[in-house]
């Protein structure tokens, strides 16, 4: 007897990083980071893990107010141009302008990872990673670029993430969260703490 075939989905794990800004009072950013999960759940994205809230300095410094910073793995069946739709909407839900790169914000959510996927390819990726930081300033891809590609220089990104994806292995470095965590300085983790809601 021929098998029966199997019309199981196939799933992709998704790291997402949400943050916000609005105002100094940190409650209220980690209210609204709280509030717009909830809202990426109601349009159907399953969230199957979310870090600890994290209190993390501007960056640039001096660019506004301290950040509230979430991490989450989220499983898709959908691809990444898709998903980013879906977390811009979200965004705009909640108010979020862009009016300069790095301007203060009600709301960000940055796909970092989807799986170990490299995009568009790895020439455009390498070309974003090794961005000057001054350059970085000026310029801002037009496309989607996967992973985030400063991901590793950015504590505020990995500590959350370590929470939910510590083994997730960037797949142009060869490094786990874990081990780029463990790469930075004591400074640098020490902009990041833990926040607890009231």
């Amino acid at each position: 007897m021929p098998q029966a075939k199997n019309h199981q989905k196939a799933y992709s794990k998704a790291l997402v990083l949400l943050g916000s800004n609005v105002t100094y009072a940190l409650e209220e950013s980690s209210k609204l980071v709280r509030d717009a999960l909830n809202c990426l759940s109601e349009r159907g994205l399953r969230i199957t893990s979310t870090s600890h809230y994290y209190s993390t300095a501007c960056f640039p410094a001096g660019a506004g107010p301290d950040f509230i910073n979430v991490a989450a793995q989220l499983m898709v069946d959908e691809p990444p141009e898709s998903l980013l739709i879906k977390l811009h909407e979200v965004e705009d839900v909640f108010g979020r302008e862009r009016p300069s790169r790095w301007a203060q914000r009600t709301l960000d959510i940055d796909l970092i990872a989807y799986d170990d996927l490299v995009m568009p390819d790895r020439e455009t990726f390498q070309h974003w990673m090794n961005l000057p930081l001054e350059e970085q300033m000026k310029q801002a891809p037009d496309q989607l670029i996967l992973p985030h590609p400063r991901v590793q220089d950015r504590a505020f990104a990995l500590i959350p993430l370590s929470d939910v994806a510590p083994d997730w292995r960037h797949p142009v470095l060869g490094k786990s969260i874990k081990e780029m965590v463990e790469a930075l300085s004591e400074d640098e983790k020490s902009e990041v703490s833990p926040f607890e809601m009231g």
